[in-house]
């Protein structure tokens, strides 16, 4: 369920990207939502609705501050959106009383949730980018390497052989995605494609040692989370490549 998330996820994304950037924007925000609402029940913790919340409204404000600020800093209001989801998990656990068993785990859990979730805003800005705001090329490379990414995470093999062989097909989807579908120069698809299978393959990894099991919902935020990671480091790589 959670490799069935995230490549829907990331087709959404990608086709959203061709109909405009509100669309983008809107899908982001409510996958944010979504991976929020799972977040509590992957890390096992109480308080999981006010938790839920919190990062659901973070992550909202950042993707609407990046779908509406000024360029060319989309993700200018992205630390001040982490911040106050941070600052509002503390203040749950302050509520909460003294002597609520997993505080400590509650506390640094929903506030990596609050970051790795609101990192799905650099989707909204991304897309606002020169390099994607004419013909979606980037947008579409980034999909088609994570995509080649899922797909061999879905091998019954051995992290030693998935992880280096999930990171090069990453890393040779984006330059052949970018050669048959777009103009994006080879050299920056391929970087992009390696940095977004690395992603990909490190969260394979931390569910294969996962020992407790995943219900529907904390499977869905786990495929959701890491596609909307990747948000931010496709904002900041187009930035960097196409300066």
């Amino acid at each position: 369920m959670a490799a069935g998330a995230a490549g829907l996820a990331v087709i959404g994304l990608v086709g959203a990207s061709y109909v405009s950037a509100v669309s983008v924007a809107v899908l982001a925000g409510l996958l944010c939502v979504a991976a929020a609402i799972g977040w509590p029940h992957v890390l096992g913790v109480p308080a999981r609705k006010s938790q839920s919340a919190v990062i659901s409204v973070s992550a909202v404000l950042a993707v609407t501050a990046a779908a509406t600020s000024a360029g060319p800093n989309y993700m200018v209001w992205f630390p001040a959106a982490v911040a106050l989801g941070v600052g509002a998990v503390f203040l749950i656990q302050l509520i909460r009383g003294t002597g609520q068993s997993l505080r400590l785990e509650s506390t640094f859990g929903a506030s990596s949730g609050v970051f790795a979730i609101a990192l799905g805003s650099g989707w909204a800005a991304a897309d606002r980018l020169t390099v994607n705001s004419t013909n979606s090329g980037m947008m579409l490379v980034t999909g088609i390497s994570i995509l080649a990414a899922l797909a061999v995470s879905l091998l019954p093999w051995p992290d030693r052989l998935t992880a280096p062989l999930g990171l090069v097909l990453a890393a040779l989807a984006g330059p052949l995605g970018a050669l048959l579908f777009t103009s994006v120069p080879a050299v920056p698809a391929a970087v992009l494609g390696a940095v977004c299978g690395a992603v990909i393959v490190s969260v394979r990894r931390l569910l294969v040692v996962r020992d407790a099991p995943l219900n529907a919902l904390a499977a869905l935020s786990v495929g959701l989370t890491p596609v909307l990671s990747v948000g931010a480091i496709v904002y900041f790589l187009d930035k960097l490549l196409f300066a």
